[in-house]
């Protein structure tokens, strides 16, 4: 069976300031980079063999500093990107209009093939994404990765596994420096396919953190 352990990147200036960020990037705060070291020390003793992110800025470094607790490097994956938004990127959420709120909604109130102008449908943030946890199957036999993505993005991956459609509602919570597990596994009672263990915990973090659902 194998482990794969899903993070989000740890809190940033942007997630603070309630601006959008999609594929846009900015820093971790100096929280997200405390968050970050707390989730190293929390799958330091798991075994963890690779460390595979996002490769964007928050992404890396959360990556860069949970890797240098595991003893392992990093690779980077662009298909863990973050979905596009588009024309909303870099906008704080304060500051859209109607309209502009109407098309962030599109992407997460279960419009199918919703998208922002300029940006990308959660079914094709939902290829990609299963495709870079796919290509685990392929590390060697053994191997524990950890992959560090975003929120929307890990969101979406959970909740197809799950058996919901790419553009459900969201309802799961999934908050900065969050940890979950998926396995991949045969048995007599399920077919083969990955299956969900855990899902969005911060038993790790010492302080409350933000989540997408809260923007």
């Amino acid at each position: 069976m194998l482990q794969v352990y899903l993070v989000r990147h740890g809190e940033t200036q942007w997630n603070a300031e309630r601006r959008i960020q999609g594929q846009s990037d900015s820093p971790l705060t100096a929280k997200g980079e405390q968050q970050a070291v707390q989730v190293g020390d929390r799958v330091r003793t798991y075994g963890i063999t690779h460390v595979i992110a996002s490769d964007l800025g928050r992404t890396r470094r959360t990556a860069e500093i949970i890797a240098d607790a595991c003893g392992c490097g990093v690779t980077f994956d662009a298909r863990l990107r973050e979905l596009d938004m588009g024309v909303l990127e870099q906008r704080h959420l304060d500051s859209l209009s109607a309209e502009e709120e109407a098309w962030r909604r599109l992407v997460v109130n279960g419009t199918p093939d919703g998208r922002i102008p300029e940006g990308e449908s959660m079914q094709e943030l939902s290829v990609r994404m299963r495709a870079a946890l796919n290509a685990c199957l392929d590390l060697p036999a053994g191997s524990r990765p950890l992959l560090v993505s975003h929120g929307i993005a890990l969101g979406c991956l959970v909740g197809t596994i799950l058996g919901l459609p790419a553009h459900a509602e969201r309802r799961l919570r999934l908050r900065n420096c969050s940890i979950s597990r998926v396995d991949y596994q045969e048995s007599l009672w399920l077919a083969p396919g990955w299956v969900v263990e855990t899902a969005g915990d911060v038993s790790h973090l010492d302080t409350p953190a933000l989540d997408e659902l809260q923007r």
